[in-house]
């Protein structure tokens, strides 16, 4: 069960996206070589000094060095897929230009608005690959992005100059602009997953659960039986979500429904405490009670990030289910009987 939680943790999006950061990021140290090979080539094309031609690459880093930090904030801001994309579009279109237009100053031009476009690649990426990886095999996504980017450094001058041989520079830089186009493509053809859909459907169902909960609060007295039915199914759902590799629209709907059977216990539960607390007594014993959420808060990352650190994930499931069953326990044993006020 170990196992299928593990394949689990790369979900089929999740891996489609990362494999098109890895070669967007291929296509950006791609583009960044293409002059070297070319260098002497181009220059004589132009009839230009080595100093003036480098004037390319002087434009291009400062460009993209003052831009790197606002794009950041941007790509926090707006998000960093459509950042990628229109980073990686604008790279492309520029390369393109600079081949087809014969003119030293576009060229010039050209390479910073590619310094523009080469500023997206590393904070979209490392935010998508951040935010879309499993933690625990985050070093090894953030080693395949690294190795990408050598890839496209190490495949630039060999295709490069093969092309320029067939089809002259100009050719070798639309021939890279349409690998870039390729990758774009593929870039956008898949959308970026959404963040954590089981989480967000358990947290809403939870909310949607306390509302359904305080309905039925007020109809009964009965708030022990309440609590402890809704614990022991949410405890029960939480197993079998650990013991089974389920697709993502079971999972979204058992973590759902475990969500709801929850926040239904939570106004009984308040019921409860209110049923044997002493009049003017109610600030105290609430706070005392709210502190058992900061004890739990500040334990639980603590246990479960040392059973995933051992390749345990299915007991992240039962101890959550366990913690469950104690508190069914402590309902039953500990209110049961006592009327509520």
């Amino acid at each position: 069960m170990t196992e299928a939680i593990s394949v689990r943790a790369f979900r089929p999006a999740e891996s489609r996206l990362i494999a098109g950061v890895c070669a967007a990021h291929m296509m950006s140290h791609y583009y960044m070589l293409m002059l070297a090979p070319l260098f002497a080539i181009i220059r004589a094309d132009f009839n230009v000094s080595y100093t003036e031609l480098a004037l390319a690459l002087t434009v291009f880093n400062v460009v993209s060095g003052v831009l790197q930090t606002p794009v950041g904030f941007l790509v926090d801001r707006i998000g960093a897929r459509v950042v990628l994309i229109a980073g990686l579009a604008l790279s492309t279109i520029a390369y393109a230009v600079a081949g087809m237009v014969d003119s030293y100053w576009v060229f010039i031009a050209m390479y910073g608005v590619a310094g523009v476009g080469n500023t997206v690649f590393h904070p979209s990426d490392y935010s998508l690959l951040s935010n879309h990886a499993p933690p625990e095999r985050l070093s090894h996504v953030f080693s395949y992005h690294t190795f990408a980017g050598m890839v496209g450094s190490a495949i630039a001058p060999v295709t490069l100059l093969y092309m320029q041989s067939q089809f002259g520079w100009r050719g070798a830089y639309v021939g890279a602009s349409i690998f870039g186009l390729l990758v774009l493509l593929a870039l956008i053809a898949q959308p970026e997953p959404a963040p954590d859909k089981t989480l967000t459907a358990l947290l809403a169902m939870n909310a949607v659960g306390v509302l359904v909960g305080g309905v039925l609060a007020g109809r009964t007295s009965h708030h022990a039986a309440v609590a402890a039915s809704g614990l022991a199914i949410g405890g029960t759902v939480t197993a079998l979500i650990g013991w089974f590799a389920l697709p993502s629209a079971g999972l979204i709907l058992l973590m759902a429904f475990s969500g709801l059977c929850v926040g239904v216990t939570m106004p009984s539960r308040d019921m409860l405490v209110r049923s044997v607390t002493p009049p003017n007594a109610y600030g105290r014993v609430f706070g005392f009670v709210s502190m058992g959420f900061n004890i739990g808060a500040s334990v639980a990352p603590i246990v479960y990030g040392a059973l995933m650190d051992r390749g345990q994930p299915l007991m992240v499931f039962m101890l959550s289910a366990a913690v469950c069953i104690i508190c069914i326990s402590t309902v039953t044993f500990g209110f049961a009987g006592r009327e509520t006020r």
